[in-house]
């Protein structure tokens, strides 16, 4: 399949649907060292720990984006 066909048809996507899509991409082009996805792993694991326990809170996704492109716009 020619990659502009690939390229139109992903980009109908939703934005999560593409945000995944592009994640799978990008781990298709580098693999990450086990070491470094066992930390993330337990960076994850630390910050669901604490967020159950009550000691951060969540924050929505789209906010977070907004708030992080006003920081660092293009």
């Amino acid at each position: 399949m020619d990659a502009a066909i690939i390229e139109k048809e992903a980009l109908r996507l939703s934005e999560s649907q593409r945000a995944l899509l592009a994640d799978r991409l990008l781990q298709s082009l580098s693999k990450i060292p086990l070491e470094l996805q066992t930390a993330w792993i337990q960076e994850v694991d630390s910050r669901m720990e604490a967020f159950r326990e009550g000691k951060i809170s969540a924050v929505d996704g789209q906010q977070a984006i907004a708030e992080l492109r006003a920081l660092f716009p293009r």
